[in-house]
């Protein structure tokens, strides 16, 4: 049974390790999120959104030609496809609507590919209210169409330039920041990462696309439930939001694409089940990847978005419990994985997505075998690093 517990742990991995500064702000939430969130009112805003704003339901694609060559009914789920790129929307209206009821007038995100950070930039412009988003200045670089139209929206752009000026260091910034503005500021984290409840919160938010896929597949397959689910995970918010309604479905195989950047033992990789160990990190235990004496070690991944040290921790019970399936991507596979599917099916994947798709060639099933791959993203954001790749 996948199930968080009252302290926000899944197995031995969750909870809440946080410097007495963040306690106010972490317990105003853990008290409030759950009373918000369930009521008709904050549902009614919410579903209104997710269809009329971000354009939901996403389609249930059939790939014929995706199917065709890997020998089986392969559907995708068209995240892509919501307003902004990516699923990361999602999440950012639901917590935007539960930081006005808690009476913030300020946002602060970060982000590592961009798209969770224009997601908050969006829906801050929705509904007027400040915003502030931390990013690595490596990523900025990588990523300059969405540092631009975060800039666009209205938002601050704030470089972390200490670490790998990366995701992690960017949720550094973002954290200090909070500390020191703890009355009006909302911290929107954009993965199952972090302290008690955001994981949950954020997983909540993201499963209205596990939500949609047994309805969908209901409707074209005569069956709520598929063989497989494929999704990336970095964090693993996407992944999440596709695992949800499926946890505890045991017939059904949850597989969970990381990044293996230039391979598992080159020393650039963000693979974080095959290499990590226990440990805590931005609030949450959960696994690792550190040093003997508990220093991070620097991920890497061609995909911006893929590039954190752990993992969410219901992602890393997943992986401990023997539910998940956990198989590591390098930054070339993933790279042919988006070409193919870009020639095959007129579809751009994100990056991140496009390590989903490569899982396939690592996977064993039959032909009669019903997979969906979540298609977490689209890949306008990466047209640079696909150019730069060049291979196609």
């Amino acid at each position: 049974m996948i199930k968080v517990d009252e302290n926000g742990f899944y197995g031995r991995f969750g909870g809440a390790f946080i410097p007495e500064m963040l306690y106010p702000n972490i317990e105003e939430l853990r008290e409030n999120f759950l009373p918000i969130i369930e009521t008709e009112e904050f549902q009614n805003e919410f579903r209104y959104l997710l269809r009329d704003y971000v354009g939901r339901p996403t389609p249930l694609f059939l790939a014929a030609r995706l199917s065709e060559k890997y020998k089986a009914k392969i559907y995708l789920k068209r995240e892509d496809l919501c307003h902004t790129g990516a699923h990361k929307v999602n999440n950012t209206i639901g917590q935007i609507i539960l930081a006005r009821k808690l009476g913030k007038k300020r946002i602060i995100a970060e982000t590592g590919a961009g798209q969770h950070g224009v997601a908050t930039a969006t829906v801050c412009a929705l509904m007027g209210m400040d915003c502030t988003v931390y990013m690595g200045s490596v990523d900025m670089e990588r990523q300059k169409p969405n540092v631009e139209r975060m800039r666009i929206l209205g938002a601050k752009v704030v470089p972390a330039t200490s670490g790998s000026r990366t995701l992690k260091d960017a949720t550094n910034e973002a954290m200090r920041q909070w500390i020191n503005n703890p009355v009006d500021t909302h911290y929107i984290i954009g993965s199952v990462v972090g302290p008690h409840p955001y994981p949950e919160m954020v997983a909540r938010f993201q499963s209205v696309i596990s939500e949609e896929m047994r309805v969908q597949l209901l409707e074209k397959e005569g069956r709520e439930t598929p063989d497989m689910v494929i999704a990336c995970v970095g964090g693993g918010s996407n992944a999440a939001g596709a695992f949800y309604h499926y946890y505890n479905e045991p017939s059904v195989r949850l597989v969970a694409a990381e990044a293996a950047g230039l391979g598992v033992s080159s020393g650039k990789s963000a693979a974080t089940t095959a290499l990590g160990k226990i440990g805590i990190l931005h609030g949450s235990q959960t696994l690792l990847m550190q040093t003997e004496d508990g220093q991070i070690v620097e991920p890497h991944s061609i995909s911006a978005g893929l590039d954190y040290p752990g993992i969410g921790p219901v992602h890393a019970h997943l992986f401990e419990s023997g539910r998940g399936e956990f198989v590591a991507v390098e930054d070339e596979d993933a790279m042919v994985a988006g070409i193919e599917l870009s020639r095959l099916e007129g579809i751009i994947p994100a990056i991140e997505s496009a390590h989903a798709l490569s899982a396939l060639n690592q996977l064993t099933y039959n032909p009669d075998d019903v997979i969906v791959i979540n298609l977490s993203g689209r890949g306008d954001k990466d047209l640079e690093t696909y150019i730069k790749w060049g291979n196609y």
